[in-house]
């Protein structure tokens, strides 16, 4: 199992590595490495703390969602396993592998299954959070007496996410309707997804506290465009940057790096910037994102040190020892 990890690993960093050359040396990398080293600090360091506040509020999401389900997680545990998750989908093959440890570690409160279930739909909120914003912004752009967006180019993006949008609202409706094993499940999965959103005063506090992770989220791209030197209008920032942040999700290299440079090379024409500016502005976006998630390697290192000063403690010194030599009498 740790060797097809490790292999995957490997692979995926190969592919990061091959798409950020080739978008390298096909757009203007010259561009893109002035405006990377001329990146100005005061926006870097208010993305960063966008970022914090986005995982601070990530953490929250999750603790609230886990005690709907029957699960009672301490806010300093909480905050501890979301920065070790973090920076784990970081630097780990797949982006998951993260959250499917945090949802491990917390079974001992309610078993595997809530566990997991607080991790999925935690996640999940924040996703379709994502996507909500996406579409707003999609339909600011294609209505706007600006043409923020051409609206060719806005219902050409627009119609491919309200047919997802569409079809997803069709399976949690018809699917708990099957019969069998399959039925069973989704209703399953229905009724624990009522009790986490659904209820008096449920609904909105997971809708703030997604909301508010997701404008962090953006927010934070914003500044590092700012800090490349490029400023994207805020309708372009609701309608294009959900997108860029989409291409993360793609498990096809680490942490999504190539991809979310490509995406944002691609759709940075549309704000009337250049793909160069995209590319840097995506690339320090990456960075500072790894940078926001370095307190879970602190977090990882004192998790070593523990286990390893227990290990320690509870093995015999060797005063302690039977002494094998020793005649006896």
């Amino acid at each position: 199992m740790r060797k097809r990890v490790l292999w995957i690993w490997i692979g995926q960093l190969v592919v990061a590595i091959v798409l950020m050359t080739l978008l390298w040396s096909q757009l203007d990398g010259a561009a893109a490495g002035r405006d990377l080293a001329g990146a100005r600090p005061g926006w870097l360091f208010a993305a960063l703390a966008a970022l914090t506040l986005q995982t601070f509020l990530s953490a929250l999401r999750w603790r609230f969602t886990a005690a709907r389900l029957g699960q009672s997680l301490p806010l300093g545990r909480v905050l501890r396993e979301y920065y070790l998750s973090q920076f784990a989908n970081q630097v780990l093959p797949g982006g998951m592998l993260g959250d499917a440890g945090r949802a491990y570690r917390a079974r001992n409160d309610g078993g595997l299954v809530i566990s997991g279930q607080a991790v999925i739909f935690e996640r999940f909120a924040g996703q379709v959070m994502l996507f909500v914003v996406m579409l707003a912004g999609l339909a600011l752009a294609a209505f706007s007496s600006g043409g923020a967006l051409p609206p060719d180019t806005a219902r050409t993006l627009a119609g491919p996410a309200s047919a997802v949008a569409a079809a997803g609202i069709v399976l949690l409706w018809l699917a708990p309707r099957l019969p069998g094993r399959v039925g069973r499940a989704f209703r399953n999965v229905r009724g624990a997804l009522s009790l986490a959103f659904l209820g008096r005063r449920v609904f909105a506090l997971q809708v703030v506290l997604s909301l508010g992770a997701t404008v962090c989220n953006l927010t934070a791209f914003a500044f590092c465009t700012r800090a490349t030197g490029t400023v994207l209008a805020p309708v372009h920032v609701l309608a294009l940057v959900p997108l860029i942040l989409y291409a993360m999700v793609v498990p096809l290299s680490i942490s999504g790096w190539g991809l979310r440079e490509g995406a944002a090379a691609a759709l940075f024409p549309l704000a009337g910037a250049t793909a160069a500016a995209g590319l840097a502005a995506s690339t320090v976006f990456g960075l500072v994102f790894l940078a926001s998630t370095l307190p879970g390697l602190v977090v990882l290192m004192s998790c070593l040190f523990l286990a390893r000063v227990r290990r320690s403690s509870s093995s015999p010194s060797p005063s302690r020892l039977p002494n094998r030599n020793r005649p006896l009498s």
